[in-house]
């Protein structure tokens, strides 16, 4: 701010966004934001001569990432939009504070601070709302929506993190008929905003509106009803587990592992999220809250603790026998500590007992396998190479 003071004067330079608000709010800033008079160029000369590194991350939208202390601050030149497509905006610099104040999403958001800490709230309102947790579009919404559709799911986002109360009516309806605007956006950008929102400690409230508008169905018309989510969601807050909004994704749709993989695809997941969430919906094994020790280390071989974790949680979310939920919880730490054995058997010791090299030695190998799993992982290696010369003599080969 120093650097940027002195080469654009007193009050070219304030915090905004995000960590006002949040400032504000006392709660945790992540990223901190700057915008300045200064144009580009300028602001890389004068971090530079001030001894900082400068990355031109989004030059042509006046945004320059500064690195201080080893951390990143994006510095970025007011401006106004000349022409948006409801993806991406054309702009051009200014020095007009209200100006750029004006192509913001919600008025909580626009809120500028210099660096003593005076708070600038150009459209009267961001303050107020910050409080009060309003979350109100800068001027028109429908307009704040054309010239980007991800502001749909920023409005739920934001209500769900800092929302109170109902959601502003004008807002909402503004989302509901401009929702399939969503169809025209990056899926990359789509899950991030959504698993934003699933982040939230309690988006019960906010997605229920999310279905009642119209919205969720155009973001995931895979989900199947919000019973099971509402439970899980309840379920995290009571048990003290930490949210979790992949699992959260997971429970708002059918226990399908092709929908799971389709959802996936769709949101251009990663790939550890997309095999979590297909794993997580698959149907066999079943897991259930009355499952024996020896049943429940057999799933847990077979799906992996994770998968596991995953599908007890959401059983138990579907589960209509409240009275389990010690039955449940602890199959938790049970998947968690269990150390999951190796199958001591290998395909050397299948041909010393008579088998030929091929596609032969895999399929007894699993037969043995499922031997040793319905003997509960049994470590008696005499026993298992009894069995597997019987499994060997009982295919012809």
């Amino acid at each position: 701010m120093a650097a940027l003071e002195a080469a654009g004067g007193a009050g070219s330079a304030r915090f905004v966004g995000g960590c006002v608000r949040n400032a504000l709010l006392g709660k945790p800033v992540d990223d901190i934001d700057i915008a300045t008079t200064l144009t580009p160029p300028e602001v890389i000369s004068a971090v530079k001569g001030a001894g900082l590194k400068a990355v031109p991350t989004g030059i042509d939208h006046g945004t320059v990432t500064v690195v201080s202390g080893g951390k990143p601050f994006e510095v970025t030149t007011l401006r106004r939009d000349v022409e948006t497509d409801g993806r991406r905006a054309v702009v051009a610099f200014t020095t007009d504070w209200v100006e750029d104040a004006q192509r913001r999403d919600f008025r909580l958001n626009a809120l500028y601070a210099d660096a003593a800490g005076v708070v600038f709230d150009p459209t009267g309102e961001g303050v107020a709302d910050a409080a009060a947790g309003r979350i109100v579009f800068v001027g028109d919404a429908e307009q704040r929506i054309l010239e980007d559709g991800l502001r749909i799911l920023r409005f739920f986002r934001f209500c769900a993190w800092y929302g109170r109360g109902e959601p502003d009516a004008d807002g909402l309806a503004a989302c509901a008929r401009l929702k399939d605007r969503l169809g025209q956006l990056s899926a990359e950008r789509v899950s991030k905003e959504l698993l934003k929102l699933l982040a939230a400690d309690d988006p019960r409230p906010v997605v229920r509106v999310m279905a009642a508008s119209g919205v969720l169905s155009a973001v995931l018309p895979q989900a199947q009803g919000l019973a099971r989510f509402d439970s899980l969601v309840g379920i995290e807050t009571e048990q003290l587990f930490q949210c979790d909004p992949l699992l959260r994704l997971a429970a708002l749709l059918p226990d399908d592992s092709t929908v799971g993989l389709e959802v996936a695809e769709a949101l251009r997941l990663s790939n550890a999220q997309r095999d979590r969430l297909v794993a997580a919906l698959g149907r066999e094994p079943r897991v259930v809250s009355w499952m024996s020790p020896r049943e429940a280390r057999r799933a847990v071989y077979r799906l992996g603790a994770q998968a596991f974790c995953d599908r007890t949680l959401l059983a138990w979310a579907a589960s209509d026998r409240p009275a389990a939920t010690i039955q449940w919880r602890a199959l938790l730490p049970m998947a968690q500590t269990w150390p999951r054995p190796v199958f001591p058997l290998s395909g050397e010791e299948v041909m010393a007992a008579g088998v030929p090299k091929g596609p032969m030695i895999g399929l007894i190998m699993r037969e043995v396998e499922d031997w040793w799993i319905d003997h509960d992982f049994t470590d008696d290696k005499l026993s298992m190479v009894e069995q597997l010369k019987a499994v060997a003599q009982g295919m012809a080969y």
